[in-house]
């Protein structure tokens, strides 16, 4: 189900279902990629994922712009940490308003985790007195981490930002968007293990960098390798993983869990 298609009648019919609240960004995606790319991808998956499981999923209107200062040399709309908390903070308080009691935030840009988990650690200490409320993070790309390390034909440093993976997708849902004459292999691939930047093999630190610090062209990773066959295939790994996590967190219950303690 879509909820912007809901009357408010019905709100009461789909409480116990798992609402999905995908999150965006737009921002630069190297010179062959479109500054909706982040959205225009959660938004294809969560979509996927609301028609392969319509009575079980309430599909919220996608997040468009997101945390991403690292992008501005390049162009981005981004918000900053505490405006974005209060933007995701205040959906959520929403949601929770009409009935919502298990909500997922599917990610799909990497600059949004840290504010998004900050916020919903906000507003989870606000409804503590609801034991059934459940707001669940992830980012698709973690989730099918396995499935698109079996998917990539790049090596650690391929898939990155505008790479293989992001371009493959965007090749198969939008490719008028994709202008692969421009795209270029870009980023720190090989300058020493610690310097690697890769969506599948996360640094073991933290570093603040600017995006224009480490790529030229705003690419990380090889886009070049890019193919929409590839991208449907990542896009399929992806629901299922997402569907797999929403299968799970539709049996979740408090009081199941307490009993386990005892």
């Amino acid at each position: 189900m879509r909820l912007e298609l809901l009357k408010w009648p019905e709100l009461d019919a789909v409480r116990g279902k798992v609402f999905v609240l995908p999150l965006g960004s737009l921002e630069q995606h190297g010179r062959h990629l479109p500054l909706m790319t982040d959205t225009a991808i959660v938004t294809e998956i969560a979509g996927r994922i609301e028609r392969a499981a319509p009575q079980d999923v309430v599909l919220v209107p996608t997040v468009w712009t997101g945390h991403s200062p690292h992008h501005d040399h390049f162009g981005a709309i981004s918000l900053d940490v505490r405006p974005y908390m209060d933007l995701v903070g205040s959906v959520c308080r929403s949601l929770v308003g009409m009935g919502a009691r298990k909500i997922l935030l599917l990610n799909g840009h990497g600059g949004n985790d840290v504010p998004t988990k900050a916020a919903l650690r906000e507003i989870k200490s606000e409804f503590r007195t609801i034991q059934d409320l459940y707001f669940v993070y992830a980012a698709y790309w973690t989730l099918a981490s396995d499935a698109f390390g079996h998917i990539r034909r790049s090596p650690p440093g391929g898939m990155g930002h505008a790479c293989e993976m992001e371009t493959s997708v965007m090749l198969a849902i939008h490719p008028d968007a994709v202008d692969l004459r421009e795209a270029v292999e870009g980023g720190p691939r090989n300058e020493g293990k610690y310097r690697r930047l890769d969506m599948l093999h996360g640094q073991p630190y933290f570093i603040v960098n600017d995006f224009h610090e480490l790529s030229a062209s705003g690419t990380i990773g090889q886009p070049q390798l890019a193919s929409s066959a590839q991208g449907e295939r990542f896009l399929e790994a992806a629901v299922e993983a997402v569907l797999d996590l929403i299968r799970e967190v539709a049996t979740w219950d408090y009081q199941s869990a307490r009993r386990s303690d005892t």
